[in-house]
């Protein structure tokens, strides 16, 4: 029993710090995926408030293969049940992205910048940072949980909490999923990268199960942890014991996810890194940025190239779904702009994927953050290697590499569509002068503001839940255009104005500025 105690001295200490750290990055993501849920029963209420209009959805979704690929099968009329199918697999994803971040952060990040070994050396038992990460994951999907069971409670007691443990226990899943990633791993990065590639294969593989069959009985549905979650049917005859599924996956990945931590040391993987050659190949800042972030940008790459495929195979689906339906074009048309519901759909989701492309931009730009706060950039800057330069190269990266991946979303759109290639890849295009202005508000935090760096990630998920929830609540138009995509013309379909892309430029060419001006004259944070 001692020895058990031992092993986890110091966790509750962890937790505190852990969540301390985290007091911007869990409220943000937990508010944003909490409202997403919760504005969803208004919101089909209005589109679909009759039981014709209803009937007809759940038609068009038992035909239409590629929409059912990307939200999954719908098994009752009901405005609960509804909820559940419409935003059930994003805020389980939504969830998950979260846990793993939270999870690596004090995991393999901490052992990496060599934080974890300096804490150790005090009474910290072996396993502690490993509980205490895990227990920083479950307050954010408990949070999350409790809010979506109070909030859905209006639609059935009983739907809203097998949602609310829904969402929360597929978040738990892919927490214990990085947990082992983490041990196997030497870097944080790499534990990112191969947790991401878990997550978008449980994508893949529900999508292509429901795409086979209607009621998400197809095998490869059984296979996801979000299609589990649809078939834990919430507000449609749940049925409960699909928990005992998330029950074992997290005991049995968190079980192994100990063992192997027992049987290492810190900064230690059960998967070594392989050495490099024996003499040195990179020769510039920019060269050094891109071998740390390769990874990350055809990574992301793939993502986006796949996502336009998807969208753009659905849009004539989309177009036959909202049909006469007045109250879903208007969504659209708020989303897209004032033109045919086919351009007012891909508008949409162009600007969608212009959010999500904000998510890549702050991560890159952190990574600067990342290497100084590890020490890893003050050798570099030992060296001929000045401050500018070495910024100057990841940033070369980090907005170069939004523009590549909102080009081959574009390039998707393309293959899954087929049509009006040149307005839809303009458009796609034109989000990148949103992207950059949050990246260039990233960079101005990291300049002056480096312990706060993190906040960037918050700027990030206000953006992205004013675009995303914005439209469909008809929020005030002073509240939207908070958001730098507001200000974009809404491609295809409306007139281009070069005017309001001018100056969204001209605000990333400052913010970047002003950021590298703190950079020069900052000392490093170590």
């Amino acid at each position: 029993m001692t020895s058990r105690t031992s092993r986890l001295a110091g966790t509750g200490t962890l937790l505190r710090f852990a969540l301390r750290r985290d007091r911007a990055l869990i409220p943000v993501w937990v508010a944003v995926n909490a409202l997403m849920v919760l504005s969803m029963p208004n919101t089909l209420k209005t589109l679909y408030g009759t039981p014709a209009g209803r009937a007809g959805l759940l038609h068009q979704m038992a035909t239409d293969t590629s929409l059912r690929a990307m939200v999954g099968p719908v098994f009752d009329d009901s405005l609960g049940a509804l909820t559940a199918w419409r935003v059930g697999v994003y805020a389980a994803a939504l969830a998950a992205v979260t846990s793993l971040l939270v999870v690596i952060r004090h995991t393999r990040d901490e052992e990496e910048s060599g934080r974890q070994e300096l804490l150790s050396s005090g009474v910290v038992g072996h396993r502690a940072p490993l509980t205490a990460a895990l227990l920083a994951a479950v307050v954010a999907n408990a949070a999350l949980g409790v809010l979506i069971v109070v909030g859905l409670a209006g639609q059935g007691v009983a739907g809203a909490l097998a949602f609310g443990l829904g969402v929360a226990g597929a978040g738990m899943v892919f927490a214990t999923t990085a947990a082992i990633v983490a041990q196997l791993t030497e870097n944080a990065r790499l534990t990112r990268g191969l947790t991401a590639a878990v997550l978008g294969a449980a994508f893949v593989l529900r999508a292509a199960g429901d795409s086979a069959t209607d009621d998400g009985s197809s095998l490869l549905t059984w296979l996801s942890p979000l299609g589990w979650l649809e078939n834990l049917r919430p507000f449609a005859a749940e049925r409960w014991w699909v928990l005992l599924l998330f029950a074992a996956a997290v005991t049995f990945q968190a079980v192994l996810a100990y063992e192997l931590a027992g049987r290492r040391d810190i900064g230690m993987s059960f998967l070594p890194t392989r050495p490099g050659p024996a003499r040195g190949r990179l020769g510039t800042a920019g060269a050094l940025a891109w071998r740390l972030q390769r990874g990350s940008v055809l990574g992301w790459s793939l993502g986006f190239f796949l996502a336009g495929v998807v969208y753009g195979g659905m849009t004539d689906g989309a177009a036959k779904l909202v049909g006469d339906n007045a109250k879903a074009r208007e969504i659209f048309q708020r989303m897209g702009g004032q033109s045919g519901l086919t351009d007012a759909f891909l508008a949409a989701m162009v600007g969608m994927l212009g959010l999500v492309a904000a998510l890549y931009v702050v991560s890159s730009v952190l990574r600067l953050n990342g290497e100084e706060t590890s020490g890893r950039a003050e050798p570099v800057l030992a060296g001929a290697v000045g401050r500018l330069r070495w910024a100057a190269g990841h940033l070369l990266i980090s907005f170069g590499g939004s523009a590549l991946i909102m080009l081959l979303a574009g390039l998707g759109f393309a293959v899954g569509y087929g049509r009006q290639i040149g307005p839809v890849l303009a458009a796609c295009l034109l989000q990148v002068a949103g992207v950059w202005v949050i990246g260039a508000v990233a960079v101005l935090v990291f300049g002056i503001l480096p312990r706060g760096a993190m906040a960037a990630w918050g700027v990030a998920g206000a953006v992205l839940l004013i675009g995303w929830i914005g439209p469909a609540l008809n929020a005030p138009r002073a509240l939207l255009d908070l958001s730098p995509f507001a200000h974009l013309p809404k491609l295809p379909g409306s007139g281009m104005q070069w005017g309001p892309v001018g100056v969204l430029i001209g605000l990333t060419l400052t913010l970047v500025a002003c950021g590298l001006a703190g950079v020069a004259r900052r000392d490093l944070s170590v």
